[in-house]
């Protein structure tokens, strides 16, 4: 494993765990597969954990598991404020204190305003005193570090950046969206100030491995390096030396380990000119099929009706990378057929998704769009019949 260098002097590897996606048993988190993980990823030196007060149980099954095996003084914690839920002064410390609780810890070591979106709302933090408390908890050491998740334009992101002494910040960031978000130049800002980037949604919540349209895969399969989709988008952030460490969400024992070999093996500015232009390439017959910009991070969930966004767009998008019917299909069968519908025609348009959307979509009108897409007349007719055969 590999190293860079924070802010206060700590040393983090390259390769974060990211602890929203943890395996899942049904609809509970695989404690056991999870646990396996941690554990063997703590070993190959991996000592940065990413979580959230928001992320179901993940900050729980974490701290669970790194108490139970004597693992807290090896790693880093990051977790987050859900400062969107602060409104006075006393919340600050509720949530805080819950976190700790969860985490079975009393300190942690990088904590970070989650999705501030502007300096408005960092402005109203203030006004609820964030400041002092940073200040007081720094002293105490109950937090090490302070920073911010951000999801947004470059220029506000600059402008969050000069708002305040931060010790570093995360971003989205990936081959996709490398002139989207804060981006390239606002990667570029952050580190000639001296603040550390972390990385979130390097696979563009699989976009960049599972939903990859077939031209873009033949690109990569031909080419002279036989790496994978994912090892590709891996190398070309830690290309970047203003890239500090890049999260994962490692459901899979595969996948960390194809991760940590990829992290031990990269260097800085190891892309020739070839493969800055293969992943080119890559990126433009992307573009040409993909029709949501969602990544699946299920900030939008839960809906007040039970629609599963994010299903819906996964589909809509794979009908152009992969097969239409048989993104149908999958679609029905994950929503429509089931027990409790959780297709796109239960949305009534309240618009509570969109107050939460990372990325910012129009998600009311992009669910009528694939909607339209998904469910053609004839497939209609299909699960009418299919939904009076479940009912006998």
């Amino acid at each position: 494993m590999q190293y860079r260098r924070m802010k206060d002097g700590s040393e983090v590897s390259i390769l974060g765990f990211g602890c929203m996606r943890f395996p899942m048993k049904g609809a509970k988190i695989d404690y056991e597969e999870t646990e396996k993980q941690i554990v063997k990823a703590v070993q190959k030196g991996i000592n940065y954990y990413d979580t959230a007060y928001i992320y179901p149980g993940s900050e729980e099954t974490l701290g669970t598991i790194l108490q139970k095996n004597n693992l807290r003084d090896m790693v880093y914690i990051a977790t987050k404020l859900p400062q969107y839920m602060v409104k006075k002064p006393g919340d600050i410390d509720k949530y805080f204190n819950e976190e700790l609780s969860r985490l079975k810890t009393d300190y942690v070591d990088f904590y970070l305003m989650h999705m501030l979106a502007d300096v408005t709302r960092w402005n109203n933090l203030k006004e609820c005193g964030i400041e002092e408390w940073i200040a007081k908890k720094k002293e105490s050491g109950q937090i090490r570090n302070v920073g911010f998740s951000f999801h947004g334009d470059t220029d506000t992101f600059k402008k969050l950046i000069d708002a305040y002494d931060w010790d570093f910040c995360q971003i989205q960031y990936n081959y996709l969206d490398e002139n989207t978000q804060a981006g390239r130049k606002g990667l570029k800002y952050a580190a000639k100030k001296g603040i550390p980037v972390v990385i979130m949604e390097p696979l563009r919540g699989g976009r960049l491995v599972n939903f990859m349209p077939e031209t873009a895969k033949k690109l990569i399969a031909d080419y002279k390096i036989k790496r994978s989709p994912a090892e590709w988008a891996f190398r070309w952030l830690w290309n970047q030396p203003q890239v500090t460490c890049v999260l994962s969400g490692m459901n899979s024992m595969e996948m960390l380990e194809e991760n940590m070999r990829v992290a031990s093996e990269v260097m800085v500015d190891e892309f020739t000119e070839e493969d800055k232009e293969l992943i080119a390439g890559v990126r433009n017959e992307i573009l040409r099929t993909h029709k949501v910009g969602c990544t699946g991070c299920g900030y939008c969930m839960p809906c007040p009706k039970g629609v599963d966004i994010p299903t819906t767009f996964a589909c809509y998008n794979s009908m152009y990378t992969e097969n239409k019917n048989k993104a149908r299909v999958n679609y029905m069968m994950n929503t429509s057929m089931k027990k409790e519908a959780s297709d796109f025609t239960k949305c009534v348009e309240c618009g509570k998704c969109e107050q939460h959307c990372p990325q910012h979509l129009e998600i009311r009108k992009e669910l009528k769009v694939a909607g339209k897409h998904l469910r053609p007349w004839y497939f209609k007719i299909g699960l009418y019949f299919s939904g009076l055969f479940l009912k006998k």
